[in-house]
């Protein structure tokens, strides 16, 4: 791996954290060269939803590029692009209510973010964006104005203005309705936060800990922001696809957000692709006024399609999804009352979870030893302090539960203070059977 060493730049990130030279991969597993298989839990960050090269998708995208099939098109119109939009329109928007138009941003969220508040400000004609606490968004300027990571923020190179931030769900503490001090200072002119053009908000904060706020607080938030005229955008490029158990997070809320920001596993394939939706009448751009070059990924149009069309035809997958996360919770629950000395704390929702470890030192520990055992898993939160459990949604039970264990196991040994692994425990084998899993639903 010398190669990397010599000539990537050392803002590389992953490959430190799981230092092996990787070849092949399949549903949740990943091989490195000697063939050493590990499960992942990390699923590209939440965008591998359906695992690594999903048969199905795999059917469709050759049969289209042996069709000598349009691959970059700017925003032409292509047969591509024409039935993802109707299959999205069909079987996603219709059925929920929803009325969005679509637009192509550049293939990354961070640029579906920087779509969105430039809509907000042109439409309402206002610069301020009100964000949260450990919210993050992405790392170009305007999508980290947003952010509050100061690891990220610090990079930055220049001031980070045009937004205020506000305090998240319980971020001071269980039984403080944050939402009512967003309406106190949108409600006085004196407040220092002027009105602002919109709210951006995750339902589940990954990057910031996997913070789930309440479905009260999300319904609060939306209408704080009617009450005030103010536009809610939810990033849902995270949290959506089905990570908390409904193709968009907001759904449990009963929430229409104005605008909603999308991407990671909405191409179903690791394929790059963003989208934001939002309400017809603010659909205020002027021709190529927020464009790229990349916004007409066609790849990406078949196998997000494929990925409606087989998953999302009906309601089965989603509580597929619903079920599996209950396990997951109960796994989580069980692990930290039995580990931490009470200092753990279980958190996030649907399959979207991880465990508060307190500090990034212990966490990072875990997961270093999780890794060690064949697990794939990485950290989150302002100081890398939780344990992020982001698996594929495909995932069998009986890996699911393989990959609990290890994590159980590695959480076990840290608490122990155990330094060191048999060479024979390297890969650790399940206790947990398949029957269990399938019980708790």
């Amino acid at each position: 791996m010398k190669i990397f060493e010599e000539i990537e730049s050392e803002v590389r990130s992953y490959g430190r954290s799981f230092p092996r030279l990787f070849n092949r991969a399949k549903a949740e597993f990943l091989y490195d060269n000697e063939n050493n298989e590990y499960l992942d839990f990390l699923a590209g960050a939440g965008t591998l939803n359906y695992g690594h090269n999903n048969d199905i998708f795999k059917e469709k995208l050759v049969e289209y590029i042996l069709a000598d099939g349009i691959t970059h098109s700017l925003d032409l119109y292509t047969v591509a692009k024409a039935e993802f939009l109707k299959t999205f329109n069909e079987k996603i928007l219709k059925p929920r209510g929803l009325d969005y138009v679509v637009q192509f941003t550049g293939p990354t969220g961070t640029n579906a973010v920087e779509a969105a508040m430039k809509l907000a400000r042109t439409v309402t004609g206002r610069q301020n964006i009100i964000s949260f606490t450990n919210g993050f968004h992405g790392v170009s300027l305007g999508a980290l104005a947003v952010t509050g990571n100061s690891h990220h923020r610090g990079a930055a190179g220049i001031g980070l203005g045009g937004t205020s931030r506000v305090p998240y769900d319980e971020y001071l503490g269980e039984g403080f309705d944050t939402t009512e001090y967003l309406d106190k200072v949108l409600s006085d002119s004196s407040s220092g936060i002027d009105k602002p053009a919109a709210v951006i908000v995750e339902t589940v904060q990954g990057e910031g800990g996997i913070n789930a706020a309440s479905m009260d607080w999300l319904k609060s938030l939306q209408i704080v922001c009617r009450k005030h005229d103010v536009l809610m955008i939810v990033d849902d490029i995270q949290a959506g696809c089905g990570r908390t158990g409904t193709f968009f997070s907001f759904e449990e809320a009963g929430l229409d957000p104005d605008m909603v920001t999308m991407s990671k596993s909405l191409s179903g394939y690791g394929l790059p692709f963003a989208v934001v939706l939002f309400r017809p009448e603010l659909d205020q751009w002027k021709p190529g006024e927020h464009n790229g070059t990349f916004r007409g990924n066609n790849l990406a149009f078949i196998t997000a399609k494929t990925a409606i069309d087989h998953y999302w035809s009906d309601d089965k997958f989603s509580k597929e999804c619903i079920r599996k996360g209950e396990y997951m919770t109960k796994r989580l629950n069980a692990i930290v009352a039995k580990y931490g000395e009470g200092n753990f704390t279980a958190c996030g929702r649907g399959m979207f979870q991880g465990i508060n470890c307190v500090n990034g030192e212990i966490a990072g520990k875990i997961t270093k030893l999780s890794f060690q055992k064949g697990l794939m898993i990485e950290t989150s939160g302002a100081d890398d302090h939780v344990v992020k459990l982001l698996c594929p949604l495909v995932i069998t039970d009986e890996n699911l539960a393989r990959g609990i264990d290890i994590l159980e196991e590695s959480v076990k040994e840290i608490c122990r203070g155990e330094d060191s692994i048999p060479e024979e425990e390297v890969f650790f084998e399940s206790q947990q059977p398949q029957d269990t899993l399938k019980a708790v639903s």
